[in-house]
């Protein structure tokens, strides 16, 4: 940590974003604990005020824990009992009883080593479960490689401070599932699809410590009229899956088990970072956004958000979405009245929903606008009806 706090005014950050994400990092990384048991040691439980909870019993040294569940391990639980998530919510509020019963049966039937990632109490709550060790907040694989947050902002920080591109925080938050942190360059700027389309270069961090995603780093092309970010085509995901571990791990996972594990991984990372934050890669980026002004609409503009929908997959909502963001677009400074509407309007439509979007929707929309700027042939033909 020293590393980033003695060096974070080479880092623009204006609304202290990355000083507080920072601060959250690792104080959620000075709660955490992990755990490696077999089924067979857990009992899954509900009070009498329907929280749940599941107890693992003393092994190896470590005395008897009971954890509170949050959503995202509730979620695990019932994945790995081949229950739907849904149904298991149903279940666990209908008939909580009979559900633990069904649980804990599968554990002791089908037995297999599961990796418990907890974090202890910070205080009481009437949440918590009276004499909880701590929130249980994911139940996955004995595998999982636990290469968490604090490891890629430790790995990738320095890195962007020494850069040149004179980095300013843009947006950072962590939520139960992912935290993100998202910057823009101050002086890797140029034209974009129109002349007062001004863009920025920039680079994405995201990462799940429970398994709802992998180590993410990728470029971000930011709009700097409305702040729209475009993730691009350079993005590079790593599982947190590593080699399963034997049964002289169970118990409390060591800080050396883990080291052992993220070393290569910290090398990667880095060499991305400075590979994306290149003004090489920024120019393509720009050379692409160039060319999509050259991709008219020949239809209506509803009508192509519609067919936009249908090759992207999007519900009816998301596409209503894309249709507001086409309007807020257009009605921006530098899209004069009677303009055509381009292949680069609708990537800032698409990504224009990121900015209204949860914290865990953002990556997904600003991916979505990447994916409308590199459509194929074909997929274009259909969405701006084109013969």
């Amino acid at each position: 940590m020293n590393v980033i706090e003695n060096n974070k005014h080479r880092i623009e950050n204006d609304k202290d974003t990355l000083s507080n994400l920072m601060r959250r990092v690792k104080g959620e990384s000075d709660r955490a604990r992990d755990f490696l048991a077999p089924t067979h040691d857990l009992q899954k439980g509900t009070t009498d005020d329907g929280l749940p909870y599941v107890v693992m019993e003393a092994s190896k040294g470590v005395p008897t824990q009971l954890f509170d569940i949050n959503e995202v391990a509730f979620g695990q639980i019932s994945s790995n009992a081949g229950i739907d998530v849904r149904t298991a919510r149903r279940l666990q509020e209908k008939v909580p009883t009979e559900f633990d019963s069904v649980i804990n049966a599968l554990w002791r039937k089908t037995p297999n080593v599961r990796m418990l990632r907890t974090h202890d109490n910070v205080g009481p709550s009437s949440k918590t479960v009276v004499g909880s060790n701590g929130k249980l907040r994911a139940f996955v694989s004995d595998k999982f490689k636990t290469f968490d947050n604090l490891h890629l902002l430790e790995a990738t920080l320095p890195q962007l401070m020494e850069s040149d591109a004179q980095w300013k925080v843009v947006s950072g938050d962590i939520s139960d599932r992912r935290m993100y942190l998202r910057l823009k360059s101050n002086v890797q700027t140029g034209e974009g699809a129109n002349v007062n389309d001004v863009m920025a270069n920039g680079i994405g961090l995201s990462n799940s410590e429970c398994g709802s995603g992998s180590v993410a780093v990728f470029q971000i092309a930011w709009t700097l009229a409305c702040l729209n970010g475009m993730q691009t085509q350079n993005k590079t995901r790593s599982s947190h899956i590593t080699s399963a571990r034997d049964s002289d791990d169970w118990g409390l996972l060591s800080g050396e088990a883990k080291d052992a594990d993220n070393k290569a991984l910290e090398l990667k990372v880095r060499d991305l970072v400075q590979a994306y934050a290149s003004r090489e890669n920024f120019d393509a980026v720009l050379e692409s956004m160039r060319l999509a002004k050259l991709d008219v609409i020949e239809g209506e503009k509803s009508e192509a958000v519609q067919s936009l929908g249908k090759v992207l997959q999007l519900t009816k909502k998301e596409t209503s979405n894309v249709l507001e963001g086409l309007l807020n677009t257009i009605g921006q400074a530098g899209y004069s009245s009677g303009s055509p509407v381009t292949r680069a309007t609708l990537v800032n439509a698409v990504t224009n929903v990121a900015n209204s979007s949860d914290i865990d929707d953002v990556d997904l929309w600003q991916s979505r606008g990447g994916q409308v700027l590199n459509l194929n042939r074909n997929d274009w033909a259909r969405v701006a009806m084109v013969a």
